[in-house]
């Protein structure tokens, strides 16, 4: 389609987005002046009469919470990724006037484990239940090769993920959260829950750890991630995550590849930095 181009994030509360900031920087590097992304405060309720509003300017959408779901029975079609967790962060508007989605928070996870060399596991460990949990039991069906321990605070939670193991294929073992401290044993500990809550266990950071994965971005770098370094031990960020997730957005709305990797990092870290 000829003329301007338009993508946005959609989301409630969505004013620290930093989806526009990496979008707009691969914009830029790939040339794509007339290309534009912002972000829309849109919650479930409102979200119908927003997609339904689009014209054909439209390219693609990010979804944030708490839409990921929300968004599914407005779709035409959805990726076998996006189906497996029932979330929805992508969706491409074809030029038909189609509405494709997918997730790329999986294949983001995976992607940013690999740049740090990390290829398969024989254990890990999941801290937290929430979504984000359940795209990383996601992402550890294709890397691990042996069981997950999921620490949780209720059964009911610890249900939901030994349900998305079943359906994942992944061995869930529950632990409650209160022996959160074994879990930094395991070869991979993906931390999945809202700041501060990790706080309490970075003291118990093993004297050779291996390598951790902290979904959060800010505030960067928390006390467990801190600790870790500190120990030797590898760490993956959130901005890891979103960059990657954001890089596979901007392939799949744009057409375009490869999409400028570093040039995004280093704009999303100039921009927390400016916060």
């Amino acid at each position: 389609m000829n003329g301007p181009r338009r993508a946005a994030v959609l989301g409630s509360p969505i004013a620290h987005s930093l989806s526009p900031v990496l979008h707009r920087a691969a914009y830029a590097e790939l040339g794509l002046d007339d290309w534009s992304y912002d972000r829309f405060e849109v919650d479930e309720a409102g979200l119908p009469g927003f997609v339904g509003g689009l014209d054909r300017s439209w390219a693609g959408l990010s979804l944030t919470m708490p839409l990921k779901r929300a968004i599914i029975p407005l779709l035409d079609e959805i990726s076998p990724t996006a189906a497996s967790v029932e979330a929805v962060n992508t969706v491409v508007l074809t030029e038909d006037g189609r509405r494709l989605g997918d997730n790329t928070d999986i294949p983001g996870m995976i992607a940013a484990l690999r740049e740090r060399g990390v290829e398969k596991v024989d254990s890990a460990a999941v801290l937290g239940a929430g979504a984000t949990a359940s795209s990383a039991l996601a992402a550890l069906a294709v890397i691990c090769a042996g069981p997950v321990t999921a620490y949780v605070r209720s059964r009911e939670r610890g249900d939901e993920m030994r349900g998305w193991g079943q359906r994942l294929g992944v061995d869930v073992r529950i632990a409650d959260w209160a022996e959160g401290a074994r879990a930094l044993e395991a070869p991979l500990v993906i931390a999945t829950t809202p700041a501060g809550t990790t706080d309490s266990v970075a003291a118990d950071v093993p004297q050779h750890p291996g390598i951790l994965f902290d979904v959060l971005y800010e505030p960067w770098p928390t006390p467990l991630a801190s600790a870790w370094s500190a120990r030797g031990g590898t760490v993956v960020g959130g901005l890891d995550l979103l960059v990657h997730q954001a890089l596979l957005q901007v392939e799949q709305m744009t057409g375009r590849s490869p999409v400028p990797l570093a040039a995004m990092r280093q704009a999303g870290e100039a921009a927390i930095a400016a916060r």
